[in-house]
Parts: structure tokens; C-alpha cells; sequence
């Protein structure tokens, strides 16, 4: 593989990392507490390197509600249609904080590590382990 094919390979691992951390940003954004989708949305698109489609959430928010990690409620709006209200339930409250933190962790661990140089002598042979007959 040549350096100029690093481009897509680098496209699908953000995708990857975008899919993975969108449910803590659902659950960390709703943290704070209930509000309607509308404004969920425009919180997570606002998010640097997230780079989430609108449409993208709503079905997400839709799987959390039926994994019981969140509530809906609506509620009528003088500016237009009814707004449907997300809120944690307990479970999505414990979830969201266990994912924070193993998020944490491991950024911490990815960021500590040192970069790899290679020794400026050859690491010592293991010695062989001898056969059973």
C-alpha cells in the first residue's frame, strides 16, 4: 500500500470512531437533562470531528428508547408541531457515566503512549524452551 492510500483508510476509521462514540455523546448531551430532539440534534452536529448527519440521530434516539436508556414525551408547541422531549432513564444515566469513563481511560492511555522508536540494539533472543519427549 502506497502513502497516497492512507486517505481512505483514514476516512473509514473516523466513520468507525464517529459510529462508536455517538451514543456516549447522546447519553453525556441528555446528562444534563431532558430536551427535545430538535435541539439534541443541532448540540450534536455542532460537535467538532463528530460530523453526524441530522438524520442520523434520530434513529439512534429511537434504539436508546427501546433499549430503555431513554424517555420521550411530547409536549405541545406554540411554534409548530408537538416537540418530542429525550430524558435519561436511570440505566442511560449509569451507561452514559460507565462509557465516559472508560472513554476517558482510554484516551488517556492512547494519549500517554510513547512513540515507538526502534532499540538501537537488537532485544535479547528468549532462550528456547526445551521439548518434552
Amino acid at each position: 500500500m502506497s502513502e497516497g492510500d492512507t486517505g481512505e483508510l483514514f476516512e473509514n476509521w473516523t466513520v468507525q470512531m464517529r459510529k462508536g462514540v455517538l451514543d456516549l455523546c447522546i447519553l453525556k448531551a441528555l446528562a444534563g437533562g431532558e430536551c427535545y430532539g430538535y435541539a439534541l440534534v443541532k448540540t450534536l452536529v455542532a460537535i467538532p470531528g463528530i460530523g453526524v448527519a441530522e438524520g442520523s440521530i434520530y434513529p439512534l434516539l429511537s434504539r436508546l428508547k427501546k433499549q430503555g436508556l431513554v424517555t420521550t414525551r411530547l409536549e405541545e408547541s406554540s411554534e409548530g408541531p408537538a416537540r418530542k422531549y429525550y430524558r435519561l432513564t436511570p440505566a442511560g444515566k449509569a451507561l452514559g457515566e460507565e462509557m465516559q469513563g472508560y472513554f476517558q481511560e482510554m484516551a488517556k492511555g492512547v494519549n500517554g503512549l510513547p512513540d515507538f522508536t526502534v532499540p538501537s540494539s537488537p532485544l535479547p533472543k528468549k532462550p528456547a524452551t526445551p521439548r518434552r519427549n
